[in-house]
């Protein structure tokens, strides 16, 4: 019975390391459309977390900067489309617009047949065109209003890449950590 008990707790064991290691590809490829993946890592830690047993990690300080990581990733989403805007020389409004241009275009996007890219490129289209187009009617000049628009778009990207890089620098922590420690 004891044997029983003890393969059952294994397999367990094996079926909550799988779950953990799916859950940071799947937040990866989410933090690749620009989806947060930083908190299904830190959903992962916090299933890590109840499975450690005698283990030393992760602990509650990994799962905190976890969060806090998951917090300045969002904080850094929310200000880049208008910070990319208003670096270009573009208005508060223009700044809305590329935040809701890239938020509507992600859902929309959807509609390419193209998996991930189909989003990705949707919030990058209406982000463009909806700072393109409250620049256009406040400068009317299309080469300006394009030149700011462009630094919506660059704004997201680098927002992208820097979720990605947190996403896998976090994953990869709690993998490693959880092999070795």
């Amino acid at each position: 019975m004891e044997a029983l008990v003890n393969m059952i707790g294994a397999v367990g064991t094996g079926i909550g390391l799988l779950a953990i290691v799916l859950l940071c590809m799947v937040a990866v490829v989410l933090s690749a459309v620009s989806i947060s993946g930083t908190w299904v890592v830190l959903g992962a830690a916090g299933i890590a977390l109840m499975m450690r047993g005698d283990s030393a990690f992760p602990g509650w300080i990994t799962i905190c900067l976890f969060l806090v990581l998951s917090v300045a990733v969002e904080v850094a989403e929310a200000v880049a489309a208008s910070w990319g805007v208003s670096r270009r020389g573009g208005s508060k409004l223009a700044g809305v617009a590329a935040l809701v241009g890239g938020i509507v275009g992600l859902f929309a996007g959807g509609i390419i047949p193209i998996p991930i890219l189909g989003p990705l490129l949707g919030m990058m289209a209406l982000s463009f065109a909806a700072t393109f187009v409250v620049e256009n009617r406040r400068l009317k000049h299309i080469e300006r209003a394009a030149h700011i628009a462009t630094g919506a778009v660059l704004a997201r990207v680098l927002v992208i890449v820097l979720k990605v890089a947190v996403t896998l620098g976090m994953g990869v922590f709690l993998l490693i950590g959880m092999a070795f420690f």
